[in-house]
């Protein structure tokens, strides 16, 4: 959108997320997902968000250097339902 950013901001920002995801990364090592074993709304609601990070921006290392939350986004980002969402946002609308 050619907006000025706030690179001080953006850099305390991405500390605060650093310590979210390390927050994750323990969690995530005593279960497959969030909230325990089964994919729920808890990893759904983090698909848009980190898919944005992850493929729009430079900041993808912030998961895939994390062990858990690498694996983590590996798993639900590759979701047959998920790719689908992502292939209907970059296909053109239907004639």
């Amino acid at each position: 959108m050619k907006l000025k950013q706030d690179e001080n901001l953006i850099r305390q920002n991405e500390e605060k997320l650093k310590k979210v995801l390390d927050v994750y990364e323990k969690r995530l090592g005593d279960s497959q997902y969030l909230a325990g074993d089964e994919f729920t709304l808890a990893d759904l609601s983090h698909l848009p968000n980190i898919q944005y990070l992850v493929n729009g921006t430079d900041r993808a290392e912030l998961f895939t250097s994390r062990e858990n939350v690498g694996r983590w986004w590996g798993d639900i980002s590759n979701r047959e339902s998920w790719k689908k969402v992502v292939e209907m946002q970059t296909s053109p609308p239907p004639s």
